[in-house]
């Protein structure tokens, strides 16, 4: 499922909320900035829309924020 667009961000255990990822991945500041992008329709999770800040992610999940696409690879 890796794409080479694809910015890879790796975590050191899974699984991780939606919300901690797009901080790790510096695609938002705080976790009330990760909220409002979520709740709003932003984030896209294996092309599906999600509005659960508390998503799981794992191994190879994509996460779709704008034009950016991020990849969770567990160390």
């Amino acid at each position: 499922m890796s794409t080479p667009e694809a910015t890879q961000i790796t975590i050191q255990k899974e699984p991780i909320r939606l919300s901690q990822f797009l901080k790790l991945a510096n695609v938002v500041q705080d976790g009330v900035e990760a909220k409002i992008r979520i709740l709003d329709g932003e984030i896209l999770v294996n092309d599906e829309l999600e509005t659960r800040r508390g998503r799981k992610l794992y191994d190879k999940d994509l996460v779709r924020f704008g034009n950016d696409t991020f990849e969770v690879l567990k160390q």
